[in-house]
């Protein structure tokens, strides 16, 4: 990182066994590997980082964590969101920043990940994510996918699952999807586990909703990034077919 003062960053990967949609997630195969492990590998060959750590929460997924060499936490079962379960790990492992990377994104890239990264110390609590311009029409009406609005500081002002905004007075704009990657600093994760769940938040299921509702500023960066969540089983078949691709071409 640019700056005079050495700032310690880690990378966290959440990695929760009973995903609701595709259960066992973090250990389906892709060409030969576990998915847990074609995340952490992604991230380690981005040499941006002090450390990369997974946060699990079976023994499922530590018996490939250990027969694989990834470095990991065993985190509570009970923790109701990624967030709560990075914060578990800030409460062990100092740090300044801490750059969540979904368990789900087996084609991140450094390229989607270091935009994020800040290279000052605030002394309020602060959150900055990834996001990036939907290409496909599907993309838009999928409830999977996030959207976001910010303002022109890239603050944000709205997430949602339906597609924001209304195209009433103008179609001269894209929209845009969270991405997988969040960057918090130690006061930001405090915060979160500090209030309970918003109206908005629970009507959403977003989590990040929780800040917005307090009046917290999350800032958003624009990335350019090809990344797959593997939220359904045809995503999962799509993220197999551009392995292959990538493995042939390699």
């Amino acid at each position: 990182m640019k700056g005079c003062v050495y700032l310690k960053i880690i990378a966290i990967i959440p990695a929760r066994y009973n995903s609701t949609r595709l259960p066992g997630k973090p250990l389906v195969d892709i060409c030969g590997k576990p998915m847990i492990y074609r995340v952490y590998d992604q991230v380690k060959k981005m040499n941006i980082f002090d450390d990369v750590i997974c946060a699990i929460d079976s023994i499922e997924i530590e018996h490939v964590c250990k027969n694989n060499n990834i470095k990991y936490v065993f985190t509570s079962k009970e923790h109701p969101n990624h967030i709560s379960r990075v914060h578990e790990v800030s409460s062990r492992i100092d740090a300044d920043w801490y750059v969540c990377i979904n368990g789900d994104e087996p084609l991140i890239s450094k390229e989607c990940v270091e935009p994020v990264i800040s290279n000052e110390i605030f002394n309020k609590p602060i959150l900055f994510c990834a996001m990036r311009k939907m290409i496909e029409p599907s993309e838009v009406i999928d409830f999977s996918n996030i959207k976001v609005a910010t303002n022109n500081e890239g603050r944000c002002i709205y997430m949602s699952r339906t597609p924001v905004p209304y195209p009433r007075g103008t179609l001269l704009f894209k929209y845009y999807k969270y991405v997988g990657v969040e960057c918090f600093n130690k006061k930001a994760l405090d915060f979160f586990v500090s209030k309970k769940m918003g109206k908005l938040e629970k009507i959403e299921d977003i989590d990040h909703l929780r800040f917005i509702e307090n009046s917290m500023e999350i800032f958003f960066k624009e990335v350019q990034s090809e990344s797959i969540s593997v939220d359904t089983q045809k995503d999962l078949e799509k993220v197999r077919m551009l392995y292959e691709a990538k493995e042939q071409y390699e």
